[in-house]
């Protein structure tokens, strides 16, 4: 069975110019989504946004698709550094909801599971 899904780690980003609390971010983060909760990662706190997109068949998008993105900081990072982990899967009409509900809910496990690791 082939699954639309992909999951994807970014490399660290520089955070927003100025000194801006890491906390402060999260908070913007946080309410600029439609769907945002706050979470911890091994200890650091992030976020959790999950956007739910519409098929778009006029820019080629011909099914919507479930977005769900953890940002955090990497802690004591000068200036404050960030990883975003991101989940994206296609809502397909031959699909059952609970499938892609079921895929987000998996997503969100493998997160429960990360650990930093420094060298």
């Amino acid at each position: 069975m082939l699954i639309p899904a992909s999951f994807v780690a970014s490399e660290p980003l520089e955070a927003p110019a100025g000194n801006v609390e890491p906390e402060a971010v999260l908070i913007d983060l946080a309410c600029d989504a439609e769907d945002a909760s706050a979470r911890e990662l091994d200890g650091t706190a992030a976020v959790r946004t999950l956007r739910k997109l519409p098929a778009d068949p006029e820019r080629g998008v011909e099914v919507p698709s479930w977005r769900v993105q953890y940002t955090v900081p990497i802690p004591h990072s000068v200036p404050a550094h960030w990883l975003t982990f991101s989940f994206s899967t296609l809502a397909a009409p031959d699909m059952d909801i609970e499938f892609t509900e079921t895929l987000v809910e998996l997503f969100d496990a493998v997160m429960t599971t990360f650990r930093w690791s420094y060298a």
